[in-house]
């Protein structure tokens, strides 16, 4: 215990780790201009003079767009729940790959760190298609696989993504053995003893598909909620159904409906009118 408890309270006070360029393409921008979009921008604007983190953070590279409100919105679900308990823990998947899940968990880590006085550790527990490092301009780096086979202490894993509060535990190089690794006694222990240590901590993980994996519905024991994201058009309403039901129906926090350009067409002109009007 005293060991994570070390490693994450050192990797607390280290300076930004640099991070490479990856550029994708940027959503839509919204006419608002608030004190939150303004912070991004500085953020966004400080990591641009390193390097040039992905796209796909609209938190940071689109904070006045409709996309960036999504998880503005879905934060304040978690942070102000009506009938449970704040989850500190959160599991993000879906039913099947290209879903978005890796998406949502970096956009959604990025906006708890954000917005309050917490920490906030991503980890990617997607042994078999590690995507979250990408998404902070990062590659070939050793992760939570390097730490489960005892070949690195954890505070030489986490790394700082240079957004205040918010670190990120990779997954490191796809292993032969996933799902022995992600269900073994050492994450059990791994993922009790980050919870127990850091209650002033947010965790999200980042999980394989639910429908194609056996390592997702372990995690699910393991955390407060899940966040279940579904790719508008591409998967079946009894697909969707049955991988909730196998998870576990109770522990949905809520679903995340990527991919609907409908929804935002008809949210980006309600957002337009709304402040041109004032």
């Amino acid at each position: 215990m005293g060991k994570i408890a070390d490693a994450l309270e050192r990797h607390d006070k280290e300076k930004v780790v640099k991070l490479d360029d990856v550029k994708e393409e940027k959503p839509r921008r919204l006419v608002v201009e608030e004190a939150e979009v303004k912070f991004a921008r500085q953020i966004a604007s400080d990591l641009i003079s390193d390097k040039s983190f992905s796209d796909s953070i609209v938190m940071l590279s689109a904070p006045d767009s409709a996309d960036a409100e999504t998880f503005k919105v879905l934060r304040g679900q978690i942070l102000f729940p009506k009938d449970r308990k704040v989850p500190r823990s959160m599991l993000v998947t879906s039913t099947f790959p290209a879903e978005g899940k890796t998406y949502v968990a970096s956009n959604l880590a990025t906006a708890l760190a954000m917005s309050i006085d917490d920490y906030v550790l991503a980890i990617d527990a997607d042994l078999r298609r590690p995507r979250l490092h990408n998404m902070f301009g990062y590659s070939k780096v050793k992760g939570l696989h390097d730490y489960l086979v005892g070949n690195a202490p954890l505070d030489e894993l986490i790394i700082k993504t240079g957004i205040d509060k918010l670190s990120v535990l990779p997954a490191g190089k796809p292993p032969r053995n996933p799902t022995e690794l992600v269900s073994s006694n050492m994450m059990v222990k791994f993922l009790e003893e980050v919870k127990e240590l850091n209650q002033d901590r947010f965790i999200i993980i980042d999980s394989p598909p639910s429908s194609v994996t056996a390592e997702s519905k372990f995690l699910a024991q393991q955390v407060d909620g899940i966040i279940f994201v579904v790719m508008a058009n591409k998967t079946p309403r009894k697909d969707i159904e049955k991988a909730i039901d196998n998870l576990g129906r109770e522990k949905i926090l809520g679903i995340v409906f990527n991919g609907y350009e409908q929804v935002r067409k008809s949210y980006h002109r309600y957002y337009d009118r709304y402040y041109k009007g004032k």
